[in-house]
């Protein structure tokens, strides 16, 4: 009976070490200890130092049925170890809890379908207005968070990150801004209130979410690499609700910087590195913008620097030649049409 314990014992130590997916809190650092949190798991593929992960891009303002689905399917082939969004996950726009419960159930439904963790981020359609933002912190828990990978350090940032009474002018001026656009109003999209608010652009950062982020920052200053995401490109605002506070705080270190909310793809270097704002993942495009495609991202961390590839969807094929659950090629492209 003596000789049976240790025998047992290294033979489970040993079918642990040979699952090939890990959760280990070195591996994998945050700051989130109640629930809910704003991803769906923290069970990881077990690999080197060098590792890679997934970006997907808007799939609402004009989501197109059966794009993200699609790109689910091709994600899943290429098998990063996680997923990351940009926000614009749902239609929102709403304080009527019940549609959002069934909107979020569609797209967490779809979203299960990922072989490999998920992680949440709000966007304007996500997180429209204060009640919008209850239901986030109840399903999801922080708006606004940062984790460590293999010391990668992410930023997930809160662009919608506006006062409450600021929040419910936006809000309000957008749904007129709807109304006209679905020609339930007179008038012109361009000359309306929301068109020319700045907010509507480039979002907003509250000083209780960059001091979260400096302190995050100060933490954590020797990380291989730090990633920010956001909605919008909050870096294009030039002031003190902008990104700036936090570039000075980033100046010596190596960074990337990735966006959405345009639905139209664009690449620039700004103090030096990367800023990305990406196209879509289903959401609406303008069939005379060559940048607005659907693509998602492919980020592979070496020992250098991180290397980041946009797959576009209708060339990600499967072994017959098609694209996932859509067939041929031409059937996908007229899609986005």
């Amino acid at each position: 009976m003596r000789s049976t314990i240790p025998l047992i014992l290294i033979l489970n130590f040993l079918f642990l070490a040979c699952n090939n997916r890990v959760k280990d809190s070195k591996t994998f650092l945050h700051d989130i200890y109640a629930e809910p949190k704003p991803w769906n798991s923290e069970i990881f593929e077990e690999g080197e130092e060098d590792f890679n992960f997934g970006i997907i891009s808007d799939l609402t303002g004009g989501e197109r049925e059966g794009v993200f689905n699609v790109a689910v399917q091709q994600i899943n082939r290429i098998n990063p170890e996680f997923v990351l969004s940009i926000g614009d996950l749902i239609n929102g726009g709403t304080e009527d809890f019940d549609i959002l419960e069934a909107e979020w159930d569609s797209f967490d439904d779809r979203a299960s379908e990922f072989k490999m963790p998920f992680f949440y981020l709000g966007g304007n359609h996500d997180l429209t207005n204060p009640k919008m933002r209850v239901f986030w912190k109840q399903r999801f828990g922080p708006r606004y968070y940062h984790f460590i990978y293999k010391n990668v350090l992410f930023l997930m940032i809160d662009s919608e990150d506006f006062e409450d009474k600021r929040m419910m002018e936006v809000y309000k001026a957008r749904a007129k801004a709807l109304q006209i656009i679905n020609g339930e109003l007179e008038g012109k999209y361009t000359d309306t209130e929301y068109y020319h608010m700045l907010e509507r652009k480039t979002g907003a950062m509250s000083d209780s979410q960059y001091d979260y982020f400096k302190g995050v920052l100060n933490k954590y200053p020797k990380v291989r690499w730090s990633f920010l995401l956001m909605h919008k490109p909050i870096w294009q605002r030039e002031d003190e609700k902008g990104l700036s506070r936090l570039e000075k705080i980033l100046e010596n270190r190596s960074y990337t910087v990735i966006s959405g909310h345009v639905h139209s793809f664009s690449h620039r270097i700004r103090n030096g590195t990367d800023y990305i704002i990406l196209g879509t993942t289903g959401g609406g495009q303008n069939k005379d913008d060559q940048a607005s495609f659907d693509h998602f991202t492919y980020v592979r961390i070496t020992k250098e620097k991180p290397v980041i590839t946009h797959l576009r969807m209708d060339g990600v094929l499967d072994e017959t030649g098609r694209i996932p659950l859509q067939g041929d090629t031409l059937s996908f492209q007229a899609s986005k049409k």
